[in-house]
């Protein structure tokens, strides 16, 4: 027995090293497992498979800079880059998600090894093994059907034998965005191009490299504060770039929600954004000071700031001097004042920004109430002709967007310049609606080109009382 009982102890000392051995072993397997299901975890939350994880992670560990090639990297973007398109279950060929949504727009995100060919205006999508090829032709400026802008093929090649070499690296992602189109006109700066790029650069805080096409040298130079701010390096202009630039992201054209507002389940990324994010984001770059308008709560003996829009050609305030008489009596401290282009941008700002009421005839001008301080009031004249549906669309409904009280006067005909220029008898008096039906240039030559206004102040003077109250209940 004593035999028996000490050869199972024998054998257990014989094969102790056997079994730590094993133990080691399972340990290791688990933590190996352990390991797998956390990238796995990653991956899953990023969009990209465990495979493209660990290759993107190799890929920008490898990043060098070659003879003829330029490098842009980070830190932060080698981690942002896992996030590029979040859910979109990219494959190791990458991925070209082509954006339709809304009325305006057209757009193509290309995941992958992407190459920017300038001269070509060609995006092409390398893929890793042979794949069918695929291809769009994009407008990059945000209105798809407007004339005049040079489209740019995307492309997902078959294989690499048909891709041009890189001659600059980058492993930050880029936007490639057309300006020309209907900017020069401030709210289509904004509209158009400014609030459409910030919605697609955004979610990368910098870390993004801009690409402009169709782009006069003017429009970059008095934005240039804004593009800075949307991205860490110099913006690279395509026409005429002899570089072939390849990109692990790259967004083809910037998409218009709608007029001058965002609609946040729209907007691309984690990050829900909105139009009094943009308006922050404005602040921010021109540091204007003021983030609310003046409370009469608080300060019941200060007087609010009103700033009416001085024009100097069609829809003029004719009779100016007695409309700031009639703001004063309402309570207002009243001025006039010219927002010109040529006085920059910033001039702009820190004058809208240090008032709380921004009055004008219905034109590009109203679109400094982006400077307005949040909660406060713009007050659309809108001139005869029924362009009431335009001026909600342009103005009114992006006021609300952003935050401000939005009032809105009708001129009657009597108040249009067009009964003095026209008479009681014309079309364009007697009936709107034929003038609109006879189409867009009829109306704008008509109630956009021809027409001052003349305000009854006696008219006008429950629309100033309505936007006082607003400021006393602040």
């Amino acid at each position: 027995m004593s035999c028996r009982e000490e050869r199972p102890r024998n054998n257990m000392k014989s094969w102790a090293p056997t079994i730590h051995l094993n133990i080691g072993f399972v340990v290791g397997v688990l933590f190996m497992l352990l390991v797998y299901l956390v990238i796995s975890q990653q991956a899953a939350i990023s969009g990209l498979s465990v495979a493209a994880t660990v290759a993107q992670w190799i890929a920008d560990k490898q990043l060098i800079q070659r003879p003829g090639e330029t490098l842009v990297t980070s830190d932060l973007q080698r981690i942002s880059n896992k996030q590029l398109v979040q859910g979109s279950g990219e494959s190791e060929n990458g991925k070209v998600v082509h954006n339709t949504k809304g009325y305006y727009s057209e757009t193509c995100e290309v995941h992958g090894d992407v190459r920017v060919n300038g001269t070509a205006l060609s995006v092409s999508l390398v893929p890793s093994s042979w794949s069918e090829r695929r291809e769009w032709r994009i407008q990059p400026y945000s209105r798809k059907t407007l004339p005049g802008i040079k489209a740019v093929t995307v492309a997902q090649l078959p294989d690499k034998a048909a891709a041009p070499a890189c001659t600059a690296r980058y492993s930050v992602p880029a936007v490639l965005f057309a300006v020309g189109g209907l900017t020069g006109n401030f709210w289509h700066d904004f509209t158009d191009v400014l609030v459409p790029l910030f919605i697609a650069s955004r979610r990368y805080d910098g870390e993004v490299q801009l690409l402009i096409t169709n782009a006069q040298p003017w429009w970059p130079a008095a934005y240039r504060p804004i593009l800075r701010r949307l991205s860490r390096y110099d913006v690279v202009d395509l026409d005429g770039d002899e570089h072939v630039r390849c990109f692990p992201h790259v967004t083809v054209g910037i998409h218009m929600h709608k007029d001058l507002s965002i609609i946040p389940e729209w907007v691309p990324g984690r990050r829900r954004l909105s139009m009094p994010d943009f308006t922050r984001f404005l602040r921010e770059i021109y540091a204007l000071p003021r983030g609310a308008p003046v409370s009469l709560v608080r300060e019941p003996g200060r007087r609010p700031r009103l700033l009416l829009i001085h024009r100097r050609h069609s829809r003029r305030f004719m009779n100016e001097q007695e409309i700031l008489r009639a703001a004063e009596a309402a309570g207002f401290e009243a001025a006039a004042i010219d927002l010109r282009r040529d006085v920059g941008v910033e001039a702009q700002a820190r004058a809208v920004n240090s008032h709380d009421v921004l009055l004008g005839v219905h034109g590009a001008g109203l679109t400094n109430m982006l400077f307005l301080p949040p909660g406060g009031v713009l007050i659309q004249v809108v001139p005869y002709g029924k362009l009431e549906h335009i001026a909600r669309m342009e103005y009114g409904e992006p006021a609300k967007d952003m935050g401000l009280r939005y009032l809105e006067y009708s001129v009657s005909a009597a108040e249009s310049t067009l009964m003095e220029t026209l008479g009681p008898e014309h079309p364009a008096i007697k009936d709107p609606d034929a003038v609109h039906r006879s189409g867009w240039n009829n109306m704008t030559e008509f109630y956009l080109n021809k027409q001052s206004v003349r305000v009854d102040v006696a008219r006008f003077a429950p629309t100033l009382a309505r936007a006082f109250d607003h400021l006393r209940q602040q």
